[in-house]
C-alpha cells in the first residue's frame, strides 16, 4: 500500500490537482477512441459495396451486430471490472479491439465482417462502453459527479463524429482498410497509458473521492462477475423504473447510433452530398455532443431528470422527422440548425438516466443495472441499423426512417414522464 501511495502524492504536489481527474481524463481518451470506432459504419458502408457487391442490408447487418454487443457486453463488463480491476478489464478489451480492427482487413466474405468487425471490435468496445464511464465517475467523484459523468459519456459519440472527418479522409485518400487500421492503432497506443494511470478505487491509493467528506477503503473484489450481473438483472427487471428507463434508452440507441452514425452518410450521399462534408457535418454534430451532455450533467443536478429527458426526446424527435426537408447537395441554413440542436440533444440523455439507474438502485449496483439499460440502447440501436438499410434497399430512400425514429422519440419522451421517482411515493 505504501509503495502505491508515495507517486500519487508526488503527483498530486507537481500537478496540484487531484487524481480522479487524471483518472477520469484517461478514462475520456480511451472512450473517446473507442468511439472513433462507432463512426466507422457511416464510411465503410459505400466502399464494401463497391468492392464486394454486397447489399447494404448484409453490411449493416455486420455493423447491427457490433452495435448490439457493445451494449450486451456491457453489464459483464462492469461486474469484470469488479473482480479484476479496471485496468485489467480495459486493457484486454482494447486488445481485442486491436485484434478485431487487424483481422477486419482480410475479410473476404460479409459473414468474416461478421466475424472479425461485429464479434471481436463489438466486444472490445463494449467492455468499454457507457458504464466505464459511469463506474469511474461513481467511484472516483462525489462532487461534481453529473458533469463527469456527461463528459466522459460525450466522449464516445466525440470520437465517432468529431474524428469521422478524419476517418473520411483516410478512407478517401487511400482505402477503407486504412481507416480501419488506423483505429486499431490508436486503441494499441492507449494499452501502456491505461495500465500506467488507471486505478480502481480511490482507496487503493490512499485518496478520498473528489469532494467526499470521509475517506473509504477499498472495497473486495468481488467474485461470480456473470452470476452478478445475471443477478442484478433479474432484481432490477422486477422494477417498473427499469422498464421504463430499458425502454427509453432503447429509443435513445435508434435515434442516435443506430440510424445517425450508421445511415447519414449513405443518406446525404443519396442526396448528392460529398462524404467528406456530410462526414464533417456529424463532427459538428459530435462537438455540440460535448457542450450537450455537459449542460445536461450540470441541470440534472438542479430539475428533475424525468421532465428533462422528457423534453429531450421530444425536440429530438420533432428534428428528426424535420430532417428529410434538410438534405440536399449543398448545407443549406436549416441543415446547420439541425446540427446544432441534434447535437446537443443527442447525449443528454445519458447523464439523467445514469442518476435515476444510481437512485434506484444504488452506487456499484447501479453501474452494473445502468449496463442492462445500455444494453438496451444498443439493441435498439442494433434493430434501427439494421432496419435502415433493410428499409433503404426496400424503397429506395431513407425518408421513412428519419420519420419512424421521430415518433419512437415521441413516444419515449411520453414514457420518460411516466417513471416514478422514490421521493415521490413519500
Amino acid at each position: 500500500m505504501t509503495e502505491t501511495r508515495s507517486p500519487d502524492r508526488a503527483v498530486r504536489r507537481r500537478a496540484g490537482m487531484h487524481r480522479a481527474w487524471w483518472i477520469a481524463a484517461t478514462t475520456g481518451l480511451v472512450i473517446l477512441v473507442t468511439g472513433w470506432s462507432t463512426g466507422m459504419p457511416d464510411v465503410l458502408t459505400d466502399p464494401l459495396r463497391r468492392e464486394f457487391g454486397w447489399s447494404t442490408g448484409v453490411i449493416s447487418f455486420a455493423f447491427a451486430v457490433n452495435i448490439v454487443l457493445y451494449g450486451v457486453t456491457a453489464p459483464f463488463a462492469a461486474a469484470l471490472m469488479d473482480r479484476f480491476g479496471i485496468r485489467r478489464v480495459v486493457a484486454a478489451a482494447l486488445v481485442v479491439m486491436v485484434a478485431g480492427a487487424a483481422l477486419t482487413t482480410v475479410v473476404g466474405e460479409s459473414w468474416h465482417l461478421v466475424l472479425t468487425w461485429g464479434l471481436l471490435v463489438g466486444l472490445g468496445t463494449g467492455s468499454m462502453a457507457l458504464t466505464f464511464a459511469a463506474t469511474v465517475a461513481n467511484r472516483w467523484f462525489v462532487a461534481r459527479h453529473g458533469l463527469v459523468s456527461g463528459v466522459l459519456t460525450s466522449a464516445s459519440m466525440f470520437g465517432g463524429m468529431v474524428l469521422m472527418p478524419v476517418l473520411a479522409a483516410i478512407v478517401h485518400r487511400f482505402e477503407w482498410r486504412a481507416g480501419v487500421l488506423a483505429v486499431g492503432l490508436a486503441a494499441a497506443a492507449l494499452v501502456p497509458l491505461v495500465w500506467w494511470v488507471l486505478r480502481d478505487h480511490p482507496g487503493e491509493v490512499g485518496l478520498k473521492a473528489y469532494g467526499a467528506a470521509e475517506f473509504t477503503p477499498a472495497p473486495p473484489r468481488t467474485t461470480g462477475a456473470a452470476s452478478r450481473a445475471v443477478g442484478l438483472l433479474g432484481t432490477a427487471a422486477r422494477t417498473r423504473p427499469f422498464w421504463l428507463l430499458a425502454g427509453t434508452f432503447a429509443v435513445c440507441g435508434a435515434s442516435t447510433n443506430g440510424i445517425m452514425m450508421t445511415h447519414f452518410v449513405p443518406a446525404a450521399s443519396q442526396h448528392g452530398m460529398p462524404m467528406t462534408v456530410s462526414a464533417t457535418l456529424l463532427a459538428v454534430v459530435g462537438v455540440f455532443n460535448t457542450v450537450g451532455a455537459a449542460a445536461s450533467g450540470w441541470l440534472v443536478e438542479r430539475i428533475d431528470p424525468r421532465w428533462l429527458l422528457g423534453a429531450y426526446y421530444l425536440v429530438r424527435g420533432v428534428s428528426l422527422v424535420l430532417l428529410p426537408l434538410f438534405l440536399g447537395p449543398t448545407v443549406q441554413p436549416p441543415m446547420i440548425v439541425f446540427v446544432v440542436v441534434y447535437g446537443l440533444l443527442d447525449l443528454a440523455t445519458v447523464p439523467p438516466t445514469i442518476l435515476l439507474c444510481r437512485e434506484f438502485f444504488g452506487g456499484d449496483d447501479g453501474a452494473v443495472v445502468f449496463g442492462w439499460v445500455s444494453a438496451a440502447h444498443a439493441l435498439g440501436a442494433g434493430a434501427a441499423a439494421f432496419a435502415g438499410g433493410t428499409t433503404r434497399a426496400l424503397l429506395g430512400s431513407y425518408a421513412a426512417v428519419w420519420i419512424g425514429a421521430g415518433l419512437l422519440c415521441a413516444a419515449a419522451a411520453l414514457l420518460s414522464l411516466r417513471i416514478r421517482r422514490a421521493a415521490d411515493a413519500t
